[in-house]
C-alpha cells in the first residue's frame, strides 16, 4: 500500500532535510552542486514553492519553505529528489544501482517568528559549522551566498521572507547559536517535531497529528 504524502499545510513555515543514502555523498565537486541547482530551478518553474533559505552539503540539504498549497511541500520534493536521483546516475553512470537518496525527506513545522529567524540561521551556517567555509556567504551553494551576491545575482530561488530580516543579518548568522538553540533544532529534525514557543508547539503537534513527536521515546517505565 503506498504511503500517504507528507501532511505539509499550506500558510505554515517548514525546515525540510534530506540525506543520501547511507550518508553517501551527494555532491563530489562543482559540477555536482550545479547540476542539483539546475534541477531545482527547473522544480520551482514546475512549482513556485516560496523558498527563505537553503544549504547544499556534501551529503545532504536544508530548505526553510512555506508551501502556498495543502500538498505542495510533497509534490515539490518528490519532483526534485526523482529527478536528481535520475539525473545524477546518468552523470555518474550508475543508472540501475540503487536509490541515491535514503527516502523521504523529513521536515517539521516552524513558528514565524524569532523561531523562524533560528532556523534560518541554522540552514545558512551549516557549511561555516562543518568548515566548508570561513564564513557563511563564502559558500556558493547556500541562501546565504544569494543574499551576499544580490546585486550581481539574478536570483530565481528565494522569496521575500514573511518576518523582517534583522539589521547585519549575514554577522549574525556567521555568529555561533547558543548549544541550546542548536539542540532544539536537531531534535526538531531528528523527530519532526514543530519548533516554536511551548504553546504553539502543542497547538501545531495537535492540528497536524505530530502529538507522537512530542513524547518521550523508549519504553514506558513498569508499574
Amino acid at each position: 500500500m503506498p504511503r500517504r504524502p507528507r501532511y505539509c499545510p499550506a500558510g505554515i513555515c517548514y525546515h525540510v532535510l534530506n540525506r543520501a543514502v547511507a550518508r553517501l555523498p551527494l555532491f563530489e565537486r562543482i559540477a555536482d552542486y550545479e547540476a542539483f541547482t539546475a534541477v531545482l530551478q527547473d522544480a520551482l518553474q514546475k512549482e513556485p514553492l516560496p523558498i527563505f533559505a537553503y544549504s547544499l552539503m556534501p551529503n545532504h540539504w536544508h530548505f526553510v519553505v512555506r508551501p502556498d498549497a495543502d500538498h505542495q511541500v510533497s509534490g515539490f520534493f518528490r519532483w526534485l529528489t526523482h529527478t536528481h536521483t535520475m539525473r545524477w546516475h546518468t552523470s555518474h553512470r550508475t543508472l540501475g544501482t540503487g536509490h541515491l537518496y535514503q527516502g523521504r525527506f523529513k521536515a517539521f513545522p516552524i513558528e514565524e517568528d524569532e523561531h523562524l529567524l533560528a532556523v534560518i540561521r541554522y540552514v545558512e551556517r551549516n557549511p561555516l559549522r562543518a568548515h566548508l567555509c570561513r564564513r557563511a556567504e563564502k559558500w556558493r551553494f547556500g541562501s546565504a551566498w544569494h543574499r551576499a551576491n544580490a546585486s550581481v545575482v539574478s536570483d530565481t530561488i528565494l522569496s521575500p521572507w514573511p518576518v523582517p530580516r534583522p539589521a547585519g543579518w549575514l554577522d549574525r548568522v556567521n555568529q555561533p547559536q547558543t548549544t541550546g538553540e542548536e539542540q532544539a533544532i536537531r531534535k526538531s529534525v531528528a523527530r519532526g517535531a514543530p519548533y516554536g514557543a511551548d504553546c504553539w508547539i502543542s497547538q501545531t503537534a495537535a492540528r497536524l497529528e505530530l502529538t507522537h513527536t512530542l513524547r518521550p521515546r523508549g519504553r514506558p517505565a513498569a508499574n
